[in-house]
């Protein structure tokens, strides 16, 4: 019986069970799309990264425990530490990984990785019926990006002590909610926390591809272009963001913390 190798690699952290974990699975060649989606299940993490070796790089796709996704930011950083891991990405070089997303380009710097994502930039919209309820706060503002609601609220502390309805939520038509502010803390430019409930995650702990929107929004309010940002979920993680053009480069650290093989 064949052994395909994983990884947990736990993202945008430098310690081990903080950050957010994602399984990596090293495969050789596509299998069927239903085996992806009962790997993902299996693992029951926020997301699970499957690649192939394809042209010097890697084809990349990524799973939550019930839907493939276009975008994932910290499963990208947990592919590359997984490669770091498996000498597969020396210090200093840049992997590229084709998505669902167009090409992205991750450069490692020994155990900090810098990931090249498209900007996915808000636009002001309506409050959908029930996000007010649902997220549990009032907001100031409401914006909506390709792939999920941006809410903005009064400070910090409503973001670190919000409490969502994650079943009302869950009905809220879009990938997932950002609910954001200003921080009040020197070290970092601003505080996020993601939702996304109709995807299968309640609360995802540091989401790399709601900062390709968080990064636009903050850095025309802030008028800066590198930030500092902190996402206040239980585990937390830090990211940081560098904005150029259409493109966002995010960076964070990643530490593998188990490995083990499927049998198939």
């Amino acid at each position: 019986m064949d052994s395909i190798p994983y990884f947990i690699v736990d993202a945008f952290t430098d310690r081990p069970f903080a950050g957010n974990p994602a399984a990596v699975v090293l495969l050789e060649s596509w299998p069927q799309d239903a085996w992806l989606a009962n790997v993902a299940m299996e693992m029951n993490l926020s997301e699970t990264a499957f690649l192939v070796p394809r042209n010097g790089g890697f084809d990349l796709r990524w799973f939550t425990p019930k839907v493939e996704v276009d975008l994932c930011g910290h499963a990208t950083l947990a592919s590359a530490a997984a490669l770091a891991h498996t000498l597969q990405l020396t210090d200093g070089a840049t992997v590229e990984f084709s998505t669902r997303s167009g090409v992205l380009p991750v450069a490692r710097n020994g155990s900090r990785f810098r990931l090249d994502f498209p900007a996915t930039p808000e636009k002001p919209a309506p409050s959908p019926d029930g996000l007010a309820q649902a997220v549990g706060v009032s907001p100031t503002y409401v914006g909506k990006s390709k792939f999920d609601y941006l809410v903005e609220v009064k400070d910090a502390q409503t973001v670190r002590e919000m409490l969502p309805d994650f079943r009302r939520l869950a009905g809220v038509q879009c990938r997932g909610v950002i609910v954001t502010a200003a921080n009040d803390r020197p070290e970092f430019d601003f505080i996020s926390r993601f939702f996304a409930p109709a995807a299968g995650i309640d609360e995802d702990p540091v989401t790399g591809s709601a900062h390709c929107c968080l990064a636009e929004f903050w850095g025309r309010r802030l008028g800066k272009t590198r930030m500092t940002a902190f996402q206040a979920s239980a585990r937390g993680g830090v990211v940081d963001i560098e904005l150029r053009e259409n493109r966002v480069i995010l960076g964070g650290s990643g530490v593998v913390v188990a490995a083990g093989e499927f049998l198939h």
